[in-house]
């Protein structure tokens, strides 16, 4: 007498492409928590964690946010990717798939309005810098980010020095009362090869100055042209880059999609 249940020949879950999806995520998930921990342990940091109301008070942008939301995306992907793959589960396994797919799909249409629109992109960076300027003393993330540009790109404000007059501490008006009156931060100073010790007063009234004697102690250059330029010189970096994560995120899919048929070739055949 036959079997009421019986399986299909060749009917089975690849092994290779389940460990392999599984093994994917993981790493996917761990980067994913580390960024969500770091994330979280600087906000504990800054007090922000046991005063919530804070995360709104910053007129600038705090680098944290690029942690906890990128760090919550890839720790909630990883998880359904794992969970999905390791109990052979097709709703997390579509869930990660069409979650993965939008994301994939939300970069490229970034990537061609970001190409029709360069003017528009170009003031919107203008703004995003200027208004972060605004907001330098009031975060040290935020201070410390713009200090890495600004040393990165060799250059200061988003146009020029004199960019740093919005801000209070630096602006050059009558009432300001602090010593970094007229300055500019460290940052933009040309760094002397024989200091070991950073000169962080380097900056300080320097914008009494006139354009061509501030020259040789400051960056003159904005942060905003010298950003462009050097997306001109490493284009083909910064594309390959582009291009390698977009291959992932398709190789994940595919891995994704083989599974979920796979396991429903296999509930088929019983």
């Amino acid at each position: 007498m036959s079997r009421k249940h019986h399986r299909i020949k060749g009917a089975e879950v690849s092994c290779c492409v389940k460990y392999f999806l599984f093994g994917f995520n993981i790493i996917f998930w761990l980067l994913g928590a580390a960024f969500l921990g770091i994330g979280l342990w600087a906000w504990a940091e800054k007090g922000v964690l046991s005063n919530l109301s804070s995360i709104t008070d910053l007129g600038g942008f705090d680098p944290v946010w690029l942690f906890i939301v990128v760090g919550g995306v890839m720790f909630i992907l990883g998880f359904a990717g794992c969970i999905g793959a390791l109990r052979e589960n097709t709703l997390l396994l579509k869930f990660f798939s069409v979650f993965l797919g939008l994301i994939f799909f939300l970069e490229l249409t970034a990537g061609i309005l970001a190409f029709v629109f360069k003017d528009w992109i170009k003031d919107q960076l203008n703004f995003f810098i200027n208004n972060n300027i605004k907001a330098y003393r009031d975060d040290i993330d935020l201070q410390n980010l713009i200090d890495f540009a600004q040393e990165y790109w060799l250059c200061c404000g988003a146009h020029g020095p004199d960019d740093w007059n919005q801000n209070i501490y630096f602006n050059c008006t009558d009432k300001n009362p602090s010593r970094e009156r007229c300055g500019v931060p460290f940052s933009c100073c040309v760094k002397d090869p024989a200091e070991d010790v950073i000169n962080t007063q380097c900056g300080y009234d320097i914008r009494l100055q006139g354009d061509l004697d501030r020259q040789k102690d400051i960056y003159t250059k904005g942060c905003v042209g010298q950003f462009e330029k050097w997306l001109q010189d490493n284009l083909i970096i910064v594309a390959g880059i582009f291009v390698g994560i977009a291959l992932l995120q398709i190789f994940g899919i595919c891995l994704a999609q083989n599974l979920v048929s796979d396991v429903k070739a296999v509930k088929a055949s019983w």
